[in-house]
């Protein structure tokens, strides 16, 4: 029985549109386990899982979207060609949830609890992004207002972290969009924007420049020096006291605290002048972190304005995980060989060895010659090559690791 060495990079001989990419089989075998063991966890905790389509006219999904410029100057628009609408590609999946809750799911009665797993697409990639296109998979709770849903999110984000992906050491970046957005609520729109912007980056040599003539500006720099633990939420509340900031400050300090109370303490920081991409967001932000990717692996929040937007008035908060980003983190924090299943068992097609071997749930395929058998092991990742004198115990014993 001999073990596959791990086979050599492959190059790409045709090109592809910008920032789109395929899936080799290991890697679509990955996300696809990836995302089953996610999704099981959320069902375990009561999400229905729905499917969205990829497109949308529109008129509906911007609906969701008006006001959030960046991520609607991303959007990727197109003429569908039976009824002549403008479609587009979705950036983003809550606002298409959001319809499915007023629709289809009208006459459910909440709280309504959802999963879901798709691409998202974009016409401009982020800073840390290559990719346009962004596997995601994510769950959104409607009607289930303040504290109690957002622990409800932090508590499965958590869950669905640790013991659906196995992911061991990630932080949960807590924040609460009123802060920022009441912080600059007196601006014109424009300057609003452009400080949003640079707090976003944390560009202090732009916000010092942007805030110089804004009353408080002062306050608005030193906002985005704050970050850690619970005494960045106590410094935010001192350096807002009187302003309307100061009130989504307490409430993140009551949520840092509730989400401690319960065991998550260990796994939280805090970030009071954080500023998330989506504008719909009204209170509760968070992103998640782990070494590897440079970026978040997911995040989300609450939205309580968004289904009014479809006729259906309910508080919602929700998550979304980067497939990709999230299989980065664990590459990062359990490194592995890339060839660590199936057999290739060098014998004829109707070779017994092959239904035993299934049955047992290891994957397995016949090559009657043992040099071609190990050539197609290497290329297409199988760990091992079964030789004609061993048996199918032979096989399961060592990938197995059982004597």
């Amino acid at each position: 029985m001999s073990v596959v060495v791990e086979r050599g990079p492959r190059t790409l001989e045709h090109p592809l549109p910008p920032g789109m990419r395929d899936l080799l089989p290991e890697e679509a075998a990955g996300r696809r386990d990836l995302a089953r063991s996610v999704l099981e966890r959320f069902a375990l905790h009561g999400y229905r899982l729905v499917t969205p389509p990829a497109f949308e006219l529109a008129a509906v999904l911007e609906r969701g979207l008006k006001g959030d410029t960046t991520t609607l100057d991303d959007v990727i628009r197109f003429i569908e060609p039976e009824s002549g609408e403008v479609a587009v590609l979705r950036p983003d999946v809550t606002p298409q949830i959001a319809r499915i809750v007023a629709t289809r799911l009208h006459d459910h009665p909440p709280p309504f609890r959802l999963a879901y797993e798709g691409t998202v697409l974009r016409r401009r990639a982020s800073r840390a992004k290559k990719h346009r296109q962004i596997p995601q998979v994510g769950v959104e709770l409607c009607g289930v207002a303040g504290a109690e849903g957002d622990l409800e999110l932090l508590r499965l984000t958590f869950d669905v972290l640790r013991h659906g992906a196995g992911l061991e050491r990630f932080t949960i970046d807590l924040s609460d969009a009123g802060i920022v957005r009441e912080l600059l609520a007196d601006l014109p729109s424009a300057q609003s924007l452009a400080l949003s912007s640079a707090l976003a980056r944390k560009d202090e040599p732009a916000l010092t420049e942007l805030s110089a003539a804004v009353p408080g500006g002062d306050r608005i720099r030193a906002l985005a020096r704050l970050h850690g633990g619970r005494a960045a939420i106590l410094e935010a509340i001192v350096l807002l006291d009187g302003t309307r900031a100061e009130a989504p400050a307490r409430r993140l300090l009551a949520l840092f605290d509730a989400a401690s109370a319960i065991g998550l303490g260990p796994w939280l920081s805090v970030d009071p002048g954080e500023v998330r991409g989506l504008a719909y967001y009204t209170g509760t932000t968070f992103s998640v972190y782990a070494e590897g990717p440079g970026e978040p692996i997911g995040g989300g929040g609450r939205y309580d304005d968004l289904l009014a937007r479809y006729g259906a008035p309910l508080p919602a908060v929700g998550l979304a995980l980067d497939l990709d980003a999230l299989a980065w983190a664990l590459r990062v924090e359990q490194p592995r060989s890339g060839a660590t299943s199936g057999v290739v068992v060098v014998g004829a097609h109707d070779d017994p060895r092959l239904a035993a071997l299934r049955a047992v749930g290891i994957p397995a395929v016949a090559i009657d010659d043992a040099a071609r058998a190990h050539a197609y092991a290497r290329a297409w990742g199988f760990a091992l090559v079964c030789e004609r004198e061993q048996s199918a115990d032979d096989v399961t014993r060592v990938l197995r690791g059982t004597p």
